[in-house]
């Protein structure tokens, strides 16, 4: 027992990893780490997702407005040097932040802190560029995600569980009425020193805090920072056709507030991912589901709200029923009291602290897990997200489950809408 309970202190405190502390640089909240890596990477992450947008599609132009030209470079020039330098520039987008990166051999960082913040300082939103390039890059992107029934299914759930604000689509409508001065003026209003963090790996922190303080000595510190209604979960349900891609269908539920912990190790309890390749796993999901079917659960934290849901796949309408039936048989009897034994809810929480710790070992989830707490202000490390994993109970799970399944579902159907399972069929 008491060799249990040592390695289980020594792993929580390796565990405990901190990923730097956040300081300010003239404004701007600065972190980052250098484990010695043989590239480094900074990311400019700002408080512009999509559910700040002033205009419907406007956040996903201004993300495909990034590397264009700038006082400094045009467009091609930008191509041109980071080629020379052997680098890679992209952006992304989410319901809450735009994230501008750059990824690069150690000590060229002075250049691509600059092509970052140049454009943040100065992007020209040329009308030539927006016809030429960016509503073309803007079609194709709305376009991929149509025929896409896993992005449709999870658009359509959004709006159906939060309407506006987390609700608004990650992408442009075909029909959009965009112009250029639009993603200049919301350009403006989301580019400010207090609605910007930086994040950067295999760079010195102090080295970083002197290029930003320099390349975004111009921008303004003043400016009212993006606001949103606080979200509220509504839920509904909605049928669409698609003649591409697996037969759809996702089944969810919202929480307001801060995601909890008893979220996260509902979704590890439920996970038909086994720990071992090709095992079936031990899921309460997994053994029940046809061949041809799979059931992954989702859980998509954001700042004031989450939305937890299962995603059920197959190759035909009739396995998809089958295996959603299986699904909220097991959500159902998670929720209930003592539906849950020790040793299941034991596995949940471990698995759950796994999948949190770990998603911080690769660049991108760094930067996507600590991002907003960095922006915050906040201690940028999944200390607390570990604290709260220990400390859960099996009834407090329970109640949060249960609590959970009290509220109108959110239920989409992709593919054979016809064919496809209603809520009521699978048990819900």
């Amino acid at each position: 027992m008491l060799a249990s309970t040592t390695r289980s202190v020594s792993r929580l405190a390796r565990s405990s990893r901190t990923f730097a502390t956040v300081v300010d640089s003239a404004g701007v909240k600065v972190a980052a780490v250098d484990y010695g890596q043989p590239t480094s990477a900074v990311t400019f992450l700002v408080k512009g997702g999509s559910r700040f947008e002033t205009k419907p599609g406007v956040a996903h132009a201004l993300k495909n407005f990034a590397f264009k030209s700038t006082g400094k470079r045009s467009a091609l020039g930008t191509v041109r040097e980071s080629e020379l330098y052997g680098g890679v520039l992209s952006s992304t987008l989410s319901r809450e932040h735009l994230a501008l990166t750059a990824e690069f051999l150690r000590g060229d960082e002075e250049f691509f802190v600059d092509v970052l913040s140049s454009f943040i300082t100065s992007a020209k939103y040329t009308r030539h560029e927006f016809e030429e390039f960016v509503l073309p890059s803007l079609e194709a992107d709305s376009l991929a995600a149509q025929a896409d029934p896993l992005t449709r299914a999870l658009e359509l759930a959004h709006t159906l569980a939060f309407r506006s604000g987390l609700g608004s689509s990650l992408f442009a409508s075909p029909h959009a009425h965009l112009t250029h001065q639009d993603i200049q003026s919301y350009a403006s209003s989301i580019f400010t020193k207090g609605n910007l963090a930086v994040l950067g790996t295999g760079i010195d922190q102090a080295t970083l805090s002197k290029l930003v303080e320099k390349s975004l000595a111009s921008l303004s510190a003043s400016g009212a920072a993006p606001s949103t209604t606080p979200s509220s979960y509504f839920g509904g349900e909605s049928r669409l056709e698609n003649a591409h891609g697996p037969q759809t269908v996702f089944i969810g539920f919202g929480a307001t507030g801060v995601p909890s912990a008893e979220l996260a190790a509902l979704s590890a309890h439920l996970s038909s991912t086994p720990s071992v390749k090709w095992s079936q796993g031990t899921s309460p999901v997994s053994a029940g589901i046809p061949e041809d079917a799979s059931v992954q659960t989702v859980l998509l934290p954001y700042s004031d709200a989450a939305l937890f849901g299962l995603i059920v796949q197959g190759a035909t309408p009739e396995a998809v029923k089958e295996a959603a039936k299986v699904a909220v048989k097991a959500l159902k009897e998670a929720a209930a009291p003592g539906g849950i034994k020790n040793e299941d809810f034991g596995k949940a929480v471990s698995k759950a602290k796994f999948q949190a710790a770990s998603a911080i070992d690769s660049r991108d989830g760094l930067f996507s897990v600590l991002g907003a707490k960095v922006l915050a202000g906040s201690q940028a490390s999944v200390d607390s997200t570990l604290t709260a994993l220990d400390k859960l109970t099996p009834s407090a799970f329970s109640k949060t489950s249960s609590t959970l399944l009290k509220a109108k579902p959110t239920f989409v159907a992709v593919g054979d809408a016809n064919a496809l399972p209603f809520p009521d069929e699978v048990g819900l």
